[in-house]
């Protein structure tokens, strides 16, 4: 018994050193942003760093337009390195594989449009770091990976993360219609929970969920700086079933668990509290194939999703946080106290 014991304790102890080990080796987002500056030289410096106040950071953008910051494409092995470590530390897992695909699809985009393989407008490559502000003890500043069907903004104090919307997550082709990816849906998710949802509801409920025949041709709040919606549409949870409500939570928790998990349950928290105010709305068919949108809509935030553009096979995702985008009256506050 006590050689068991002995055994049980000295396994727990490694374990726990292990554990130890591996927290140590990955890189808080304060001191994953330092190394990445740390590794540029001053041009690169200057390409990458706006103020924190600059309007820049406001300008998020998800189609392949014309872009301020340091291009992946113009850093060196190193200095890549160091800007995906920023990343891992700022995503989930999940978040982090998801930008990578995206990125994917690029070259398989190239080839689906016949386009040479020394094709710079659809480019992995092409996406952009900016870091808005001094990343370092007691400052307000924030950063951003952007590029083609990726904007990923987050806002910070010091080392605490207090946004991450806009959150921007698209794909083209949704579904790879040939080669050697064949079939490779990287959102699948996010259109087969919400195809399977909408199919639980009665034909009552149905009606009050689909408020529009015809899908519209992208997200609603579009690339504003805030986010708005007139109204509330579309079946609202008081009215779901506990097996519906528990599909409609399980599609929101996909959305959010993008990112670290103490975020994403900071999100979820909030959301959970307001949930008898939370409206799912679908417009467009429910036929797989056809062009169809959804979204969901609570006091707090606004997921939005469309697959209506090249045939039904272009997905645009967005989460949109209707109080704090871009880390709103909390960094506003902050900064101003800091800076009187």
């Amino acid at each position: 018994m006590k050689k068991l014991l002995y055994t049980t304790t000295i396994l727990f102890v490694a374990f726990v050193f292990i554990q130890n080990i591996q927290h140590e080796s990955e890189p808080t987002i304060l001191a994953a942003a330092q190394s990445f500056l740390a590794t540029l030289d001053e041009h690169q410096q200057n390409d990458v760093i706006f103020k924190f106040s600059d309007e820049e950071r406001f300008n998020w953008n998800y189609t392949p337009v014309s872009r301020k910051g340091l291009p992946i494409k113009d850093m060196k092995q190193v200095q890549r390195e160091a800007a995906f470590t920023l990343m891992r530390a700022s995503l989930s897992e999940q978040g982090y594989e998801k930008a990578q695909n995206v990125r994917k699809l690029e070259e398989i985009l190239r080839s689906v449009e016949g386009r040479g393989s020394d094709d710079s407008y659809r480019d992995p490559n092409n996406y952009y770091f900016s870091i808005f502000g001094k990343p370092v003890q007691d400052e307000v500043w924030g950063w951003r990976f952007e590029g083609h069907h990726i904007s990923l903004n987050f806002s910070s104090v010091s080392d605490e993360i207090v946004s991450v919307t806009p959150t921007f997550f698209g794909a083209n082709p949704a579904r790879v219609p040939s080669g050697p990816h064949k079939g490779w849906r990287i959102l699948k998710p996010e259109e087969d929970l919400a195809r399977t949802f909408i199919n639980s509801l009665s034909e009552p409920q149905r009606q009050e969920a689909v408020i529009a025949e015809q899908a519209y041709p992208d997200i609603v709040t579009g690339n504003n700086e805030k986010a708005t919606l007139d109204k509330a549409e579309g079946i609202v949870f008081t009215s779901l079933n506990n097996n519906q409500q528990h599909q409609l939570m399980g599609l929101i928790k996909l959305y959010y668990r993008v990112h670290l998990p103490q975020i994403a349950e900071q999100y979820l928290s909030t959301i959970n509290a307001e949930k008898d105010e939370v409206y799912f709305a679908w417009a467009g068919s429910i036929e797989p194939g056809a062009k169809h949108y959804y979204r969901i809509h609570g006091p707090s935030f606004v997921l939005e999703y469309d697959n209506t553009q090249n045939n039904a096979n272009h997905i645009h995702t967005v989460i949109r946080d209707l109080r704090n985008d871009f880390g709103g009256n909390t960094l506003k506050s902050h900064y101003e106290e800091a800076h009187k």
